[in-house]
């Protein structure tokens, strides 16, 4: 059974897994061509350094050279790609065949629309799918996907999200976009609940309150989260393994600004975010977890 797209249909059991191409295997590429592997789809990996993709060979992905290579007779082209730009100039090179569906899963803002003019240019289906989580919840299997796109990419797209997430969540009304601004308003929320739990251990350690006291007050509450409870638990352990890195939360910080602007909003806590974020990245700690934004209260960086 084949559907309008000349796919697969995934409905019918007896139907082989499309094959799925995956450009960029950073922190949250790599653990979703893996799962994506290990849920019987036939997987392509490329990444500009290939030596971070060379590992998922061991997962039964075939690492290509170029990504051309990789999309060459895919069904189905992701990228995970750090934004709007790099993404299109990826896709640009790659140059999926016409009919290709297109998931598209970087953080790119408000670059959703220049990457739909060029799918529509290409004759690429393309899907706005944006994820929630970070490090561990992509390994895990269990990110968020925020989708957009036609009712006709939708039966081949969600056992890919079904594969890299425990929840997809469908927006707007067909057309690429609504996620990616979706995604913008959830980002400033991340950011704003990162900045308050470093300010607040910064705080209390600048005041000689024990951070144990502050997240023994907060725990079980209505302050409380899980976001609090990781956040606090990295900074308390001085463990900034990088689920998401300053830099990048600085870069999510900037798109958030950059649509907050066009639609004539004052964002003005992820401004003073983003300045934190470029304070620690100026202390060295741009690859080390958002987390690390604790640091930004101090001026000297000291405080380890």
């Amino acid at each position: 059974m084949t559907s309008t797209t000349g796919l697969t249909d995934p409905a019918d059991p007896s139907a082989a897994r499309p094959v799925v191409a995956v450009l960029g295997t950073g922190t949250m590429g790599a653990p979703m061509a893996r799962n994506l592997a290990r849920a019987g789809f036939p997987v392509r990996a490329w990444n500009r350094t290939r030596t971070k993709a060379e590992p998922l060979a061991a997962d039964g992905v075939t690492v290509a050279d170029s990504a051309s290579d990789a999309v060459r007779d895919a069904d189905v082209v992701v990228t995970v790609l750090p934004d709007g730009p790099r993404t299109l100039d990826v896709v640009r090179e790659a140059t999926p065949k016409p009919g290709t569906v297109w998931v598209q899963s970087g953080t790119v803002g408000e670059g959703i629309d220049e990457l739909a003019e060029h799918a529509a240019r290409a004759g690429l289906l393309l899907v706005d799918a944006p994820v929630l989580g970070t490090r561990q919840p992509a390994e895990q299997g269990t990110l968020t996907v925020l989708a957009a796109g036609a009712d006709t990419t939708r039966a081949i797209a969600q056992p890919l999200f079904d594969a890299i997430g425990s929840r997809t969540q469908w927006v707007g009304d067909g057309r690429p976009g609504p996620a990616s601004r979706l995604k913008l308003a959830l980002n400033s929320w991340v950011i704003a609940l990162t900045t308050g739990v470093g300010e607040a251990l910064a705080l209390a350690h600048g005041l000689g309150v024990d951070a144990d006291d502050l997240v023994a007050a907060v725990t079980g509450g209505p302050l409380d989260s899980g976001y609090f409870q990781t956040k606090s638990a990295a900074i308390r352990g001085g463990d900034y393994t990088p689920s998401f890195s300053v830099d990048n939360a600085a870069k999510d910080a900037g798109l958030v600004l950059e649509a907050a602007e066009r639609a004539g909003v004052r964002v003005d806590a992820v401004s003073a975010a983003r300045d934190r974020f470029h304070r620690a990245s100026e202390q060295g700690r741009g690859a080390q977890d958002m987390a690390a934004t604790y640091f930004a209260s101090f001026p000297d960086d000291t405080n380890d």
